[in-house]
């Protein structure tokens, strides 16, 4: 039954992840193309809509992924099977977190965490800016994109613009120059 697998893979999804919502785009989007539930093309784009949509991307991306696959019930069954895992490991922490926080051990595992989180986010950045032709042979097309993204980067480092006016901006940019 697809809500029960929609449930099953989005659990196990959530139960592996780590790292924020960011860091689990290549496990869902492995995870999605195996089951043939859609192209890589397709989850780029819903990845574009889920990181514009207020909440989590990962969870974004749940309900994006099941309904698309099994309608509204599809996009219940795979939101609880993302966020329950979540949910549960954060009550259990809750608990112990004061008395854990403490120990060497648990500060030294989360310390050499933060290189893989950064790899994966990369890694997931990467791909999509090759599945996007933003890295690839040079065009006029990815010359383009290179210039939206260099500028929407420089002034959220340097200007400090809020990613609402950027994802705005860059809308228009896009149906200035691709319509």
């Amino acid at each position: 039954m697809i809500l029960l697998e929609l449930f099953k893979t989005f659990f196990i999804i959530g139960l592996i992840s780590f790292g924020g919502g960011y860091a689990t785009i290549p496990i869902i989007e492995i995870e999605v193309t195996a089951h043939q539930w859609m192209t890589t093309q397709e989850f780029t784009d819903i990845i574009a809509i889920a990181g514009m949509s207020p909440g989590p991307i990962a969870t974004n991306c749940a309900v994006f992924v099941g309904y698309q696959t099994a309608g509204f019930a599809g996009a219940v069954a795979s939101t609880l099977g993302v966020v329950l895992p979540s949910l549960i490991i954060i009550l259990v922490i809750a608990a112990f977190f004061t008395k854990a926080n403490k120990n060497p051990v648990v500060q030294s595992a989360f310390y050499g965490l933060r290189p893989i989180v950064v790899g994966l986010i990369v890694y997931a950045a990467i791909k999509f800016a090759v599945s996007n032709q933003l890295i690839g042979p040079v065009s006029l097309n990815s010359i383009s994109l290179l210039g939206i993204f260099s500028l929407s980067l420089l002034a959220l480092i340097k200007f400090r613009a809020h990613p609402a006016l950027i994802i705005i901006f860059s809308g228009i940019a896009g149906v200035a120059l691709y319509s």
